[in-house]
């Protein structure tokens, strides 16, 4: 039989045949075709729920993998955490959504849900907020033009990043319809699952989580949506379950003292109430750049040591006006009256002028009050307006007109004027200051403040603060121009400050627990006219000694009435800041 001597070898690269392009995409098709078809399988209300909440965890939860890595250093050190918080998140995701697994009618729900946690990943990857209820409640009273300082394309496409893949799986699946009772006993079993699940793995990694928790309180509040969804349903809900509250007076026996009986002229009181200014951005404080040269030109007072009530606008101004001092103003069950109804019925014209769409807060309810944009004029808009965002300048227009329109009776004895800035407002900083005032420069032009470099990042808010300072000086100049009717002076302070970039924190609202130094170290600066001065008998080299001394938000109430020299039971002497500068050696 013969015997071939040919030897079989494999066909090499080149006798292969090619894929055209055509059969790639071909293949390409029958993939996507495949994956589809497998989105359209028949699925249960609680299979979609549970594929739902891992993808949750996985995509939405960025931040809080981060903050983990952050704190424990070591891979062996947080890797466990993570694996532990993922089992968390999916577990309260699944027991939170196993009450909406019912039939195809919640897919907009879910992907509701999915759209809440890609917007709250956005922000805390942005700006290093928590979803905790102190900052949902400012979120929600947020007005229109702060809210279109916040929105960016990369918020839209952070978004259309998370949210595309489940928004094509949850329009694609088929939700396979169950009688009531099934579906009823079915949810509450995954429910039961899920919260046995959660606490098994809590136990089983309490010695890690445990002190975890406890020394980093702010990841409870990373946990998406987990925390977005229960921050805002507190906000939402807790209201409904409290009492009424009832306004508590506290204004009985208020009355002028000795000084008005033969003053020669009424006391002129503009008490500032700033917005987001940083102590530690004011020249006057030691800060590198001339940030402040009208104020020190004013040869003003500062005080370096002095620190907020809240870390936000909505905890920060209604805690610095009451008598009650922050700590129990933060557990009140009822409503105080404040500062304004005191001065009010002590027979003093109370005027507030507010700057800020979000109002006073509830602050000025029972006092006169005002926006600065509402009544102006149209010139004067157009040049620092736009739309009903102003400038703070545009409180000076019209300033004597408001000041006449006061009542005669009221102001012959006195006036206290409360004016309420935009101030330094982020995230758009470049903003809150006029062309002529941007003396830093290259500023960030975006709210978006990733985009832009820290240098820029810090000339727009130290823009912001140098135009203050020279707001702050037109007042002054004001109060100057009054000295023939009146004894003026000027008290401003801020509401909070700001994190612009300090471990990795932009803006504000942290809570105060755990917030940065600069979130609560606010600048204060007071100016006092000759016949302030006089009136009160105020000590210029007590209070330049004092300018050290710590003080909170708590001493304003106080300090405020013995300026204005109001007589009522709920003046305390210990916080009044100037008290022990009365009557002292000049």
């Amino acid at each position: 039989m013969p015997v071939s001597n040919a030897r079989s070898f494999p066909p090499s690269a080149h006798d292969l045949p090619l894929a055209t392009p055509a059969q790639g995409a071909e293949a390409s098709t029958s993939l996507w075709q495949h994956i589809d078809a497998w989105l359209a399988r028949p699925r249960s209300a609680r299979s979609v729920v549970l594929w739902l909440s891992l993808y949750l965890a996985l995509a939405t939860n960025w931040p809080l993998w981060n903050e983990l890595a952050r704190i424990g250093g070591a891979p062996s050190m947080y890797l466990p955490s993570i694996a532990a918080m993922a089992l968390l998140i999916v577990c309260g995701s699944v027991a939170l959504l196993s009450f909406t697994a019912w039939s195809r009618w919640m897919k907009p729900v879910w992907f509701a849900v999915v759209v809440v946690a890609a917007v709250a990943q956005h922000y805390m990857q942005s700006y290093r907020v928590v979803m905790d209820p102190s900052m949902l409640a400012n979120a929600m009273q947020t007005d229109a033009h702060e809210v279109n300082d916040l929105l960016s394309w990369r918020l839209l496409f952070h978004v259309l990043l998370v949210a595309a893949l489940p928004a094509w799986a949850l329009w694609r699946v088929q939700v396979v319809p169950m009688r009531f009772v099934s579906q009823a006993w079915r949810n509450a079993l995954l429910l039961v699952a899920a919260v046995a699940v959660a606490v098994g793995g809590a136990l089983a990694m309490g010695r890690e989580l445990a002190p975890l928790m406890r020394n980093n309180v702010h990841l409870r509040y990373m946990m998406n949506p987990l925390a977005s969804i229960y921050s805002a349903s507190a906000v939402a809900i807790r209201p409904m379950f409290k009492h009424s509250r009832k306004l508590i007076p506290v204004s009985g026996g208020a009355a002028l003292g000795a000084s008005y009986a033969a003053q020669a002229r009424p006391p002129l009181f503009v008490l500032m109430v700033g917005e987001t200014a940083r102590a530690d951005h004011f020249a006057l404080n030691g800060y590198a750049r001339d940030t402040t040269p009208a104020l020190a030109a004013h040869k003003v007072l500062s005080w370096r040591d002095v620190h907020s009530c809240g870390t936000n606008t909505l905890a920060s101004v209604p805690c610095m006006f009451s008598p009650l001092g922050k700590t129990a103003f933060e557990a009140r069950k009822d409503e105080y009256e404040n500062l304004m109804d005191v001065l009010q019925a002590a027979g003093l014209a109370v005027f507030w002028l507010d700057n800020q769409a979000g109002g006073c807060k509830g602050v000025c309810d029972r006092v006169p009050h005002a926006s600065a944009f509402e009544t102006v004029d149209p010139s004067v808009k157009s040049a620092l307006c736009e739309g009903d965002e102003c400038l703070d300048d545009v409180m000076l227009h019209g300033l004597d007109a408001r000041l006449a329109a006061l009542p005669a009776e009221r102001r012959g004895k006195g006036v206290v004027l409360v004016m309420h800035q935009m101030g330094s407002h982020g995230p758009a900083y470049y903003k809150r200051s006029s062309p002529d005032a941007k003396r830093f420069l290259p500023e960030c032009k975006s709210n978006a403040l990733a985009e832009c470099s820290h240098a820029e990042l810090i000339n727009g808010f130290d823009n912001s603060i140098a135009y203050t300072d020279r707001f702050l000086g037109k007042t002054i100049d004001w109060l100057k121009a009054q000295s023939k009717s009146y004894d003026p002076a000027l008290l401003y302070l801020s509401d909070h400050g700001e994190s612009l970039g300090e471990y990795g924190l932009f803006l504000h609202g942290v809570p105060y627990s755990f917030a940065p130094e600069v979130q609560k170290h606010i600048p204060m600066v007071a100016w006092f006219g000759e016949g302030m001065s006089a009136r009160d008998k105020l000590s210029r080299s007590c209070m330049e000694a004092g300018l050290d001394t710590p003080l909170t938000h708590d001493n304003l109430y106080h300090t405020v009435l013995g300026l204005m020299d109001v007589k009522t039971p709920s003046y305390k002497p210990a916080l009044d800041a100037l008290a022990s500068c009365r009557g002292a050696p000049a």
